[in-house]
This record gives C-alpha cells, sequence and structure tokens, in this order.
C-alpha cells in the first residue's frame, strides 16, 4: 500500500511540473521573440543620405532593435546605379526581411516596385505621392508610410533675394529624371517672379555631366539654386569648384552641401529624419501602428545655416540679421 501511495506521488509531482512546463499557469518569464530582420536600401553615398541612415539606425537602437542581439539590420547601398537598387529590392523580397526602409526616392521605387506587401518605411522622400509611392500623404494605403522632407521654397527664395538683392537671373540645376527635384523645380517656377527672380534652368543626367553644365550655368547666371537632388548632392564639390572659379554662390537644399561649399540655405537636419525614420519603423514592427493608416510625416521647417568661409571667398556680405538667426538657432561654417 504505501509503494502505491508513495507511486502516486511521484506521479502526482510529475504531473504538476509537466503542468507548469506547458504553461498551464501563466509564468512571469517574458515570451521569446522573433529577431526581425530589416532591410535598409541607400540610394548612393553622400553626406545628407549617410546623416539620414546614422539617425534611422541609431534610433532603432535607442527602441531596442539593436543589430546583431535583437534585430538584423542588413543595410545595402546602391551607389547612385539602377539595376543596383532593382536587385537589392528582390533580395530583401527573396530573403524574407521583416520591414524595409528606403532612403531617397529611388531606393524607395524600387522597393516598392518589387514588394508589395512587407512594410516599407520611407526615409525622407521629398514627395511620395508625386514619385507615386502613396496614394496620398494623410491616408497612404498599402505596405507604405514614412517621413517626407519638404523644402522650404519660399524661404529659399527669399534668403537669395536678401542676400543678393541685385540679382534677376536665378540658375536652377537638378537632375532630369529627378522626380524630387522636378516637383520642387514646378514650385520654383511659379513662385520665382515674386522675389523678382527669372529663372534659369539647366539640367544633367547624370554626376558626370555636372562639370560641364557647371562651367556653361556660371558664364550666364549669377546665383545658383539647387533643389532636393541626390545627383548634385553628390557632386556638389564639383558644381562648387566651377561657380566659385565665377565668383558665384550656390544655394543648395541641406546643410551639409552649405558645408561642402554652398552659400547658404533653411536647411532640415539629415539626423532628425533619420530619427523620425527610425521611430516609424520601431512603431510599426512593435505592432504600435499600420503603414496604410499611418499618415506621412511631414518635416518642413529648416534652420538658416551659413558657410562664412564661402562668403569671404566669393566677396559677399551676409546681412547682420541673418548672421544673427544663423548664430541663435542654426548654424555657421567658417
Amino acid at each position: 500500500m504505501k509503494r502505491m501511495l508513495s507511486f502516486i506521488g511521484l506521479l502526482l509531482v510529475f504531473l504538476g511540473f509537466a503542468f507548469f512546463q506547458e504553461g498551464g499557469v501563466k509564468s512571469n518569464k517574458p515570451q521569446a521573440v522573433k529577431k526581425p530582420t530589416i532591410g535598409i536600401l541607400q540610394t548612393m553615398s553622400h553626406p545628407a543620405l549617410d546623416d539620414i541612415r546614422r539617425g534611422t539606425i541609431d534610433q532603432l537602437r535607442k527602441r531596442g532593435f539593436v543589430n546583431g542581439k535583437t534585430a538584423t539590420i542588413d543595410f545595402k547601398n546602391a551607389e547612385g546605379d539602377q539595376s543596383n537598387l532593382k536587385s537589392i529590392a528582390e533580395r530583401f523580397q527573396n530573403e524574407g526581411t521583416d520591414l524595409n526602409i528606403g532612403i531617397a526616392t529611388p531606393a524607395a521605387q524600387a522597393i516598392a516596385n518589387t514588394d508589395k506587401t512587407t512594410p516599407l518605411i520611407l526615409g525622407a522622400i521629398s514627395n511620395p505621392k508625386s514619385a507615386g509611392l502613396v496614394a496620398n500623404n494623410a491616408h497612404p494605403g498599402h505596405n507604405i508610410t514614412g517621413v517626407s522632407n519638404r523644402t522650404p521654397t519660399a524661404d529659399q527664395l527669399k534668403l537669395i533675394r536678401e542676400i543678393m538683392p541685385d540679382v534677376k537671373v536665378l540658375g536652377v540645376m537638378y537632375t532630369s529624371s529627378d522626380p524630387s527635384a522636378q516637383a520642387e523645380v514646378k514650385v520654383v517656377r511659379k513662385i520665382a517672379p515674386k522675389y523678382g527672380f527669372t529663372i534659369k534652368e539647366f539640367t544633367v543626367s547624370n554626376s558626370n555631366d555636372v562639370d560641364q553644365v557647371a562651367q556653361t550655368m556660371a558664364r550666364q547666371v549669377k546665383a545658383v539654386y539647387v533643389p532636393t537632388d541626390n545627383t548634385i548632392a553628390s557632386a556638389m564639390q564639383t558644381l562648387v569648384k566651377n561657380t566659385n572659379a565665377a565668383k558665384i554662390p550656390v544655394f543648395p537644399p541641406a546643410g551639409t552641401m552649405v558645408e561642402d561649399g554652398g552659400l547658404a540655405t533653411y536647411g532640415i537636419n539629415q539626423y532628425k529624419l533619420g530619427v523620425v525614420t527610425g521611430n516609424m519603423a520601431a512603431d510599426v514592427l512593435e505592432g504600435k501602428s499600420k503603414p496604410a493608416t499611418t499618415p506621412i510625416k511631414i518635416v518642413a521647417k529648416g534652420d538658416l545655416i551659413l558657410n562664412q568661409k564661402e562668403a569671404d571667398l566669393l566677396g559677399i556680405k551676409i546681412p547682420a540679421k541673418l548672421q544673427k538667426e544663423a548664430q541663435q538657432k542654426g548654424e555657421v561654417y567658417k
């Protein structure tokens, strides 16, 4: 009888252990979750896009998505090659990434054209609707949402007028195939007369054209405006080499391009754009939001950034009120 009772006791202990192991009673131990794979595709290398990428990855890390530990971040740079963009987007799809991030319009378009289901976060796209990425900014639809860096075009033209009061013809240089640049130039055409400018457009097909086109432009205008354009940004030093030789200032859209030789801009902080991108990606990964119903976040207010060294080189006097504004709220390169 004692043997039977001992056997029954052991059996109860075993069954009780199994019950707890199988989750019959909830444990306080955190449940294991799948480590997500995040694909990041960057169109090409230049400081502005590199800052967006750094901000994105840093913010993902702060939100708990640490590469190699709690997430796999598969970063690829297409180096401006269209075939690379397509093949990398296809690789992301074939390998089954859990979320993708496209930095700059061509990268986002390549992913969007390849994968219609995996969440895609736009990493600072100037005009997502014009680029065919979303139905509209308020209700993107499908698998896409993200960040739009809207260049404050009116503020830029007003800035040029304050610094260059006598300039009548404004050169505008951009890539003919870049949808973001095309959209901004369309706005410039419309509002330039309000600020007393006649614009003269100069287009390039790729970065190899920049040197020759810049030489031609420098003979015909007294100031140059550059919209958001990754090709021009990657060849900024080539552009500035030619405009400096002719003592002509360049007004670009990003602070990194001012640092590379532009004169002034109302620039949006590219790293902060990356931070916003990283937050939106983390929200989707954590199930806090869905791309289709998450509005595009538009960042359109920039800070004044001046290149005093460039002003001195070109013999241009920056108005005192602008110098004060840049020192207090923006940045001055000396």
